[in-house]
C-alpha cells in the first residue's frame, strides 16, 4: 500500500525515449533496458512524449516479481468492456463511457531478479532514475506552491474537493477513466469517472470548470451502482 500511495499520480520528466506500448513495456530494476527494442515496438505507435515532457502514474500493480506501472492512462485504441456499462444514482442511470476518450500512453513493467523484495517509493523512483525525472521541479510544482493550503492538503491525500479547477483534479486524483457530459435545464455539466466495476467509483462533477460535486459509490460487475456504504458501529 505505501508503494501505491507514493507512487500514485506522481509526475515525472521524461529523460529517454519513451514509447507507447499494448504490453508491459521491460524495465531491469538496475536502471537498465532494452533500448533497441523499445524504439522498434515504438515505430508502431510513437512515443509517449518527448524527452522533457511531464508524464504521470495512473496506475499501478504490485506483483510477484515486478512493479507494473501505467503511464498517462496506458494505451487503449479500442475501448473496453465496461464502455457499456450504465450506472447512476437514484431513479436513472447513464453509460458511464458516454463520451469515451481514448488514452495514449503506455505501461512499464519493473521486473527483479526473483521475488519482489520490501521497497519504498523513492527506491523505485531511483530504479526509474535513468528513464524518468520525478526530481526536477516542474512548472506543475510551481504551480502546486500559488494554491490555498486546503487545496495543497487534497491534492497530497489524492482526493477531489468542491471548488477545484480540472488541474487540480488531475493533480490529485491522475486522469478520469472516462468523462461524461451532459445539459440539464440548460446548464451543461462535465462527471470525471474514476474507478472500476466491482469496486468503489468516484464521481467529479464540473460545472463552468469548477468542481460542484464529489460522489463516491460502489459498482457491481452488472454496472448498478449504490451510495459508499456507512463504516459500522
Amino acid at each position: 500500500m505505501e508503494l501505491i500511495r507514493g507512487l500514485s499520480a506522481e509526475y515525472a520528466t521524461v529523460k529517454a525515449y519513451l514509447p507507447r506500448s499494448k504490453k508491459p513495456l521491460k524495465y531491469n530494476s538496475n536502471g537498465t533496458w532494452d533500448k533497441v527494442s523499445w524504439r522498434d515496438i515504438g515505430d508502431e505507435y510513437g512515443p509517449v512524449a518527448r524527452v522533457g515532457d511531464l508524464v504521470q502514474i495512473t496506475r499501478i500493480e504490485i506483483e510477484n516479481d515486478r512493479i507494473v506501472l501505467q503511464i498517462n492512462g496506458g494505451l487503449n485504441t479500442k475501448g473496453k468492456w465496461y464502455e457499456r456499462i450504465e450506472g447512476g444514482v437514484g431513479g436513472g442511470t447513464v453509460p458511464l463511457t458516454r463520451d469515451v476518450s481514448r488514452s495514449a500512453g503506455t505501461t512499464i513493467a519493473v521486473e527483479f531478479p526473483g521475488k519482489l523484495p520490501p521497497v519504498k517509493p523513492a527506491e523505485v523512483k531511483k530504479m526509474l532514475a535513468p528513464l524518468l525525472d520525478f526530481e526536477k521541479r516542474s512548472a506543475t510544482e510551481n504551480y502546486f506552491d500559488t494554491l490555498p493550503p486546503e487545496i495543497q492538503e487534497a491534492i497530497k491525500a489524492k482526493r477531489a474537493e468542491v471548488g477545484m479547477t480540472r488541474d487540480q483534479v488531475r493533480m490529485a486524483l491522475g486522469q478520469p477513466r472516462d468523462r461524461v457530459r451532459e445539459t440539464k435545464d440548460g446548464v451543461e455539466s462535465e462527471d470525471w469517472i474514476y474507478g472500476l466495476p466491482p469496486g468503489k467509483i468516484t464521481f467529479v462533477t464540473f460545472v463552468n470548470s469548477k468542481v460542484t460535486k464529489v460522489k463516491d459509490a460502489y459498482a457491481g460487475l452488472g454496472g448498478a451502482t449504490a451510495p459508499q456504504p456507512k463504516p459500522q458501529q
